[in-house]
């Protein structure tokens, strides 16, 4: 279906296998995001408090900090064996969430979930860059990154419902199967590697540091994300405890929520050049400010309050993906560093969140997670807008038309020496705040 939105120019390969990869992404996006939203569901199963399933979640966060060696794994791997791997590892993982025992095993199992999709991820983007000029690298990025918001808009949705007529258990099952099926058509379809893979040269130069002035975007990434999963862990909570959502209700507001993601996605890739990054960084960041704000304030009446949770995430897509360029700027002439130095302060912001989210919603309610929500985000405008777009606007190193540079090409930030979609980095993988720094 996908290869209609390539022509012949691209090889056969890719535009007969990409929507293959493009399912299985989206399958294994499914099983990554199918924990916060049920985090309520899931903590009742397991006899445990939500606030406790916020300290795993956070575990399992803070394991994207150890990516680095994972990346390092998959970089010695054939492309097609690093996906299928990857695959397999989160079928695994996602079936032994299904069947944990207690929270802790539940904890290690994300754990294994997060870091198999980071070896699926670079494998999914190192094949892309064996097989794709950089000139024509960003339409297929671009492609496989709708997997993120699909993995929630369909994948998720699909597992709620399943939820809802059996339970949680079953929803996971149903994810690790779909990964499982995915797993074994890659390996048997997916071609084998060229004699001689294309690898990127290197040419940072040994210890380049980020500038002080850069520190100021690291900071708003940190408020960023952390500013979103005040949220994202406690929404599901919140409509079963105040309005008596079952599984499926919730499914159908997740369902919503990946729409509006998949439509920030596509503006922010529309718009983020024409207006500046740091510029729209800072739009999407501040439509959140009053959303969350509102959401503090009305939280007990669902049909304003409900609004104005999607317009929050929604803004926040719109964010982070006209932030994600910005990394690429980071580190002087290391653009993959840049980014996984971006995502890493992603990853620390959703782990330190995770929990005040949770411990705040259990005493104070919905209220308090929300006014979090504001805070962080008004910390990420103000850093966001002092760091700028780089001194070179939004060219030299940095987009054009789109983001085709001639260092190569960035489409929602897709750079060489580390090709980066949504915070996927080839030789240098970051999944949507998992930084494996690779080979850098």
């Amino acid at each position: 279906m996908l290869h209609r939105a390539l022509d012949q120019s691209y090889s056969t390969e890719v535009r007969h296998r990409l929507t293959l990869l493009v399912a299985a992404r989206t399958a294994a996006n499914a099983c990554f995001r199918f924990a916060p939203p049920f985090l309520a569901t899931i903590a009742s199963g397991l006899g445990v408090p939500l606030e406790r399933m916020g300290i795993a979640l956070a575990i399992s966060e803070l394991s994207g900090l150890f990516s680095t060696f994972t990346g390092s794994v998959g970089e010695r791997m054939h492309r097609r064996t690093a996906m299928a791997t990857g695959l397999a590892g989160t079928a695994i993982a996602t079936g032994g969430a299904a069947a944990s025992p207690n929270m802790w095993v539940f904890c290690a199992a994300l754990v294994l979930l997060a870091q198999s999709k980071v070896l699926f991820d670079l494998g999914l983007g190192a094949w892309v860059s064996d097989r794709v000029p950089y000139a024509q690298r960003g339409r297929v990025m671009g492609l496989t990154e709708t997997s993120w918001a699909l993995g929630l808009l369909l994948g998720v949705t699909a597992m709620g419902l399943v939820t809802a007529a059996t339970n949680w258990r079953v929803g996971y099952a149903l994810g690790a199967t779909a990964v499982l099926a995915m797993a074994g058509l890659v390996a048997r379809t997916v071609g084998a590697d060229p004699a001689a893979h294309e690898h990127h040269a290197r040419t940072a130069p040994t210890g380049a540091k980020v500038a002080p002035r850069s520190w100021r975007l690291v900071v708003g990434a940190f408020c960023l994300m952390g500013s979103t999963q005040m949220l994202f862990v406690t929404f599901g909570s919140w409509l079963k405890d105040h309005y008596g959502m079952t599984a499926a209700g919730v499914s159908a507001v997740v369902f919503g929520l990946g729409f509006c993601e998949l439509f920030s996605s596509l503006s922010a890739a529309r718009f983020t050049d024409h207006w500046g990054k740091a510029r729209s960084a800072a739009i999407g960041a501040g439509v959140m400010m009053p959303a969350a704000l509102i959401l503090s304030v009305v939280h007990g009446h669902l049909w304003i309050a409900l609004p104005m949770l999607v317009i929050a995430i929604a803004a926040f897509e719109f964010a982070i993906v006209s932030t994600i360029p910005l990394g690429s700027e980071l580190v002087r002439d290391n653009p993959a560093r840049g980014i996984a130095i971006l995502f890493t302060a992603g990853t620390l912001g959703r782990a330190a969140m995770s929990i005040p989210a949770t411990r705040l919603y259990e005493r104070h309610g919905m209220a308090w997670p929300a006014l979090g929500c504001a805070a962080l985000a008004g910390l990420a405008v103000v850093a966001v807008l002092s760091y700028g777009d780089t001194a070179h606007g939004d060219t030299a190193h940095g987009d054009t038309a789109h983001g085709d540079t001639a260092h190569g090409d960035t489409a929602h930030g897709d750079t060489v020496h580390g090709d980066t979609v949504h915070g996927d980095v080839v030789h240098g993988d970051v999944v949507h705040g998992d930084a494996v720094l690779g080979d850098n």
